[in-house]
Parts: structure tokens; sequence; C-alpha cells
């Protein structure tokens, strides 16, 4: 299961920089707005301390992490919903993602032009998300016109899907008005699940990603704050990076050289790795490990899937002849060491299908086809 991250933002702002930086792949990136017309696609290893951790404990022949896949979209302008800047054409690619990285350029430098002549991180997200509220009336009005012209022709169990969609819709429709997203109205499961179709951008979960300078990255600035206040007012959360760090980043080759140089910059972590925890938790997505001898591996499930759910993630014969999990917590692993440590310390358990998988659980699966 590959996490789909879409990034987006206001041309010049860093997107392919950064684009480029976490997945090591060359994106086009120039001084002019409209560089980037297809969208660039990369797949990323998402760095994980405990899978490392379990590598050095088991020695494995492969160890696998976990994958995200990063779009990256070219940079949108006023009009674009209304194709202002070929903006039909990048807000359909939008429409394909996940969840959107919504990237903020929070530096100054005069010698990288800014589409609006000046660094105004409120200004800007508020043109993108303007844009994209506008995008997602246009399809809520054709779908509701539709509606109202067909229900009387519908079946009962129509009528009552139709009356869900409407329901939704007038929640939906005053926010996007106002350049908000559809993801804050307060809609009922059936509600959700009626407009899940009309594949709606503002409704997507969001995160701010922070373009910033060496110095912002180690002491913040004005900006930074502005954002992070958008951000608390939205229930998201924000992601500082420097794409100059990412970059040197991603030129070493072990793990401690890594270790070694976030600590000489005063970080705690890559931006890679904070922007892949933070897509994780507001997509609900969580990790299990399987490990041994041959194997190392990330898994990544749904938050409160079932034991013969996440089995199912390796193989569906796993989840069809599920039996048993064999099942330890990574933190047990770090304080008793290895398996028959854990096993002495009574730790290592023995789950059932009712059993809800938990972020950090190592499982051994067994089954019978």
């Amino acid at each position: 299961m590959a996490l789909n991250c879409g990034i987006v933002g206001l041309p010049n702002v860093g997107k392919s920089t950064i684009f480029s930086a976490l997945t090591s792949a060359p994106a086009e990136a120039a001084n002019y707005p409209f560089c980037t017309i297809d969208p660039n696609v990369g797949i990323v290893n998402v760095p994980d301390s405990r899978l490392d951790y379990l590598a050095k404990v088991f020695q494995p022949k492969k160890v696998i992490p976990a994958a995200v896949e990063f779009v990256d979209i070219a940079g949108l302008v006023k009009g674009a919903s209304s194709g202002e800047g070929l903006g039909n054409q990048f807000l359909s690619h939008i429409r394909e993602v996940g969840m959107i990285a919504h990237v903020v350029r929070c530096f100054d430098n005069p010698d990288i032009v800014h589409v609006n002549n000046r660094i105004d991180p409120e200004g800007d997200i508020g043109t993108i998300n303007v844009e994209l509220a506008l995008a997602d009336l246009e399809t809520l009005d054709k779908r509701i016109e539709k509606l109202k012209r067909n229900v009387k022709v519908m079946g009962k169990d129509s009528q009552k899907e139709s009356a869900n969609m409407l329901s939704a819709c007038e929640k939906i429709r005053p926010l996007l008005q106002e350049g908000k997203g559809a993801r804050f109205a307060q809609l009922t499961d059936d509600e959700k699940s009626s407009v899940y179709d009309l594949h709606l951008i503002t409704m997507k979960p969001v995160i701010y990603v922070c373009n910033l300078d060496e110095d912002g990255i180690k002491n913040g600035n004005p900006y930074l704050d502005t954002v992070k206040k958008i951000a608390a007012s939205e229930g998201t959360q924000v992601v500082p990076i420097c794409g100059k760090f990412e970059a040197e980043i991603a030129d070493l080759d072990s793990y401690e050289e890594k270790l070694a140089f976030l600590e000489e910059i005063g970080l705690e972590e890559s931006g890679l790795a904070a922007l892949s925890r933070v897509a994780y938790d507001q997509l609900g997505l969580r990790t299990f490990f399987t490990a041994g001898a041959d194997e190392c591996r990330a898994w990544t499930i749904h938050k409160g899937d079932t034991a013969p759910k996440a089995a199912g993630v390796i193989h569906t014969d796993f989840e069809r002849g599920f039996i048993k999990a064999e099942v330890y917590s990574f933190d047990d692993l770090k304080e008793y060491g290895s398996e028959q440590a854990i096993k002495a310390a009574g730790k290592y358990r023995q789950e059932g299908k009712e059993y809800i998988v938990q972020d950090g659980d190592v499982i051994f699966f067994k089954f019978n086809v």
C-alpha cells in the first residue's frame, strides 16, 4: 500500500526543488512559473528507525521499507479553476492523489521570483484554497443539477442515496462559496459515502510544507509562524523543510551518516521522515513489521485494521486462510533485545481474527489454504 501525496502550491515556491530532494529524482526546476507541466512521480522509501533497528537485530538478506509516492504537480495561480495557467489540466492531476502537501514559500530571496512579487504565506494559501474550492463548486453544482433533474424517475433506493448526496451538497456548498474546503463540512457517514465518487479536491487531507532557508529551518521565522497559525485553525499539521539540507541528506549512504548530519545541523529528523510521519497520521495509516533472517519489512495498513486484514496486505491467501498471528511490539524488542527474551518475559502473544493491529507490531502470521 503506497501513500499517494500530491505536492501543490503557487509557481516558484520550491515544489520541484523539494520533490527532487525528497525523491532524489530529477524534476525540472527553474526560476519562472509553469516550469512543471506534466506531473513528475517519484517513489520514496519511508525512513523508519524501527526498521533500521530490526535489521540490526536480525541481519536479514533484504530490508524493505514502506513507500510513499510523491506527485509533483505544476504551480496553480489565481484563476486556475477557470483555466488560467493551464489550471484545468493541473486540477485534474490533484484529483488523482490521496492527500495534498501544500508547499508554502517561507523565505526571502530577491533572486528567486515570486509570482505575486511578495512573500505572503497567508495570501498564497488563500489563493490556492479559493481556486480548489471554486473547482469543487463547479463539480458540485453540476451534480446537484443532475440529481434534481433525475430524482422523479429514480427508484426508492436511488432516491435515498440521492437524498444523502443532496444533503451533503447543501452542507458543503456554502463552505466552497467562502473559499473553504469540503473537508470541514459536518457530514454523516452516509453523506460522506454519497459524495465519495465526486472526488472533491478539498475533501482530501492537507498538510502544509513550509519551504525554508537554512536559517529558517534552524530558528524559525514569522512566515513559518503564520502558516502554523493557519494549520492550527484547520486542525492540520505543518512540516518545515529546507530543500538544500534534504538534498545533502539524500546524498549520504548510511543511516549513521544521516543521523550525524542531522545532529550537526540541530535537527531530530529529516524533512522526508517528518513529512512521511505526518502524512501517515493524517491519512490514518499505521505500520507493522515482519522480521526474520531472510527479510525485514515494513507494511502499511489503515488504523483499525484487524489481523486478517493486515495479513491480506502481504498476500490474499494469508487473509483467506488466516489461523492466528504471533505478535510482539517493537518497544518490547527494544527493551528485551531479542525474540527469545520477549518470550521469556511473557510478552510474545498469540492473537486471533478480532485483534486490531497496532502501530509498531512485529507479526508472524499462520495460515492454511
